[in-house]
């Protein structure tokens, strides 16, 4: 068991990497689509992923060094189809010997033959269970998962090594894709513990119909990406020129004013996300929506830059220096009761703001979203029941 320590041990380790590096394309991916990314979900995607890191390591670990595998003088190929079974056959074993199980399970002709069909039995119950594939598509992904694991042992590592170190062996291809076949076989007993895929879906969507503060974060984060690059365009446009130290305020002016006015409301991170800014009446308003976004990207997220021009601006009039400090405390002031405000509807699990209040505005979610009525959700049940008896009659 040690053997399998290390590989196991090392996919734990770099998992959080790459789960990283999925995480952003997850988030869009599942708000694109359905609005809002549930735990099981989120779980299920996460654990296939530490899976499949799991079994690449388990081909491909421990590692050998360049010059042990330079020496190897061993076969590198093994084309004799069920040859496992021959080596099956040479395990003594006696039924009613419980001392015979025992020497069975540590063979290394049982061992191996039972790891390479566990390997993939998972494999089959993630493509069926989550991928909702069919068996032919799950015989053939098993397959195909198989054939890129020992390319990668007959390749050395894809040339890293000057040989396989490992015997590519088509009984491996075999029991891995048989592996795959039998999860897909033992997939509904997990079904019976399990939501159906299309109740996950179901219940996301249903979700979905509320834009979570969550969501309306990331779609800022997108929103602040975006502007970064305008920024640098104006920056490169305007070089030279009294306008280049007003690049930043002219492309937030450009992308939170200008934008929404042309894409009803919304930002490249709402369209991304798909949310979308409206009046609480329902309909687009453009005075209400460009105030929105006036009070709540320029004068809230961005006040700080106003404040700074305001401190730039000359004070040698008294009347005018007693406004600019005063504009400067009335925006700190406005800051931080949005702040608040912010704070206190997360407590409270709120989702309207102080802008949101003043300007009658809200984020909605445009995924599309049609919720059946459990009544009708019965007779279509009761329905298709009294089709099928007809079809068995």
């Amino acid at each position: 068991m040690s053997v399998y320590k290390i590989p196991i041990t090392s996919a734990f380790i770099i998992f959080p990497v790459i789960a990283f590096v999925l995480t952003l394309p997850y988030l869009i991916y599942q708000y694109r689509k359905y609005g809002s990314i549930p735990f099981l979900r989120s779980a299920i995607f996460y654990s296939f992923i530490l899976y499949l890191l799991c079994t690449y390591f388990l081909v491909i670990l421990p590692l050998p060094s360049i010059e042990e595998v330079s020496a190897l003088t061993t076969p590198t190929i093994q084309l004799t189809p069920f040859n496992f079974i021959n080596d099956l056959s040479n395990i003594s074993f006696n039924w009613t010997d419980l001392s015979s199980y025992m020497n069975m399970i540590q063979s290394p002709a049982f061992y191996i033959v039972a790891f390479n069909i566990l390997l993939t039995v998972p494999f089959g119950i993630y493509l069926r269970y989550y991928f909702e594939c069919k068996w032919y598509q799950v015989l053939l992904f098993s397959f195909l998962l198989s054939l890129f694991f020992e390319v990668t042992q007959l390749t050395g590592l894809y040339g890293i090594y000057p040989r396989a170190y490992r015997l590519f062996d088509v009984d491996d291809l075999i029991l891995n894709t048989f592996g795959g076949m039998l999860g897909f076989i033992v997939t509904p007993i997990f079904s019976l513990i399990l939501p159906t895929r299309k109740e996950l879906d179901e219940k996301s969507l249903k979700k979905g119909k509320r834009v979570s503060i969550f969501r309306r974060v990331l779609s800022y984060c997108i929103d602040f990406f975006f502007l970064v690059i305008l920024v640098i365009v104006i920056s490169i446009l305007f070089h030279g020129t009294p306008f280049e130290n007003y690049s930043l305020l002219l492309s937030i002016i450009l992308y939170f004013l200008g934008l929404p006015l042309v894409t009803e409301g919304k930002t490249l991170g709402k369209i991304i996300l798909k949310t979308q800014v409206i009046s609480k009446n329902k309909k687009w308003k453009k005075g209400k929506i460009e105030l929105r976004y006036f009070l709540s990207y320029i004068l809230f997220y961005y006040q700080f830059i106003i404040v700074n021009l305001l401190e730039e601006v000359p004070t040698n009039n008294d009347i005018l220096k007693i406004v600019i400090n005063s504009s400067i405390i009335l925006l700190k002031i406005y800051f931080w009761i949005n702040v608040l405000s912010i704070l206190f509807n997360i407590v409270k699990k709120k989702k309207e703001f102080l802008y949101e209040k003043i300007t009658k505005t809200e984020t909605i979610s445009t995924i599309e979203y049609e919720e059946q009525p459990i009544e009708q959700e019965k007779e279509g049940k009761e329905d298709a029941r009294v089709k099928k008896d007809k079809q068995e009659l």
